[in-house]
């Protein structure tokens, strides 16, 4: 992990989407079944990053397996939307088996997400020494002095 000393920000051209996606394991009798469907993620997400035209930009991910929450950063709704009902993609199968996971009859496992649309510009983010995450690696790494040295200046680009 390579830290950038400093204060820095995120640049990113055009409009973008952020989604949040969580899941919560509340029954110790699927954790296996369940581990291994949020494991699936780490496969769509190398599936996504293989072929950027899909429209993934980045993402970060937080807490543990069970427990935890991913942020991507995707081009558009329509790109998140086209790869989350494309049946050739690995989404498909695990959330048709997430969905008989966490049915109301089972109540085994919960998950959560998120979709937030920023429009160009209207967004701010600020990271000190810390390595390259978040926003920055959706779009690029700016030092705070370059992009404009309040939160206020930075979102009234």
């Amino acid at each position: 992990m390579v830290l950038q000393p400093g204060r820095w920000t995120a640049e990113l051209d055009g409009d973008f989407v952020v989604f949040l996606i969580g899941a919560m394991v509340h029954d110790p009798a699927v954790a296996t079944e369940a581990s291994g469907l949020l494991m699936a993620m780490v496969d769509m997400l190398d599936e996504l990053e293989a072929d950027p035209s899909k429209g993934l930009l980045g993402y970060t991910r937080h807490g543990e397996p069970g427990n935890g929450v991913i942020v991507q950063y995707w081009r558009s709704f329509e790109a998140l939307e086209a790869y989350a009902r494309n049946p050739g993609a690995r989404h498909a199968p695990v959330w048709r088996a997430w969905n008989r996971l966490g049915s109301d009859d089972r109540g085994a496992a919960g998950i959560w997400h998120e979709t937030f649309q920023v429009n160009a510009g209207n967004y701010e983010a600020i990271y000190q020494n810390t390595p390259v995450m978040g926003l920055q690696q959706a779009g690029r790494p700016i030092t705070v002095t370059e992009a404009r040295d309040s939160a206020r200046a930075r979102l009234s680009r």
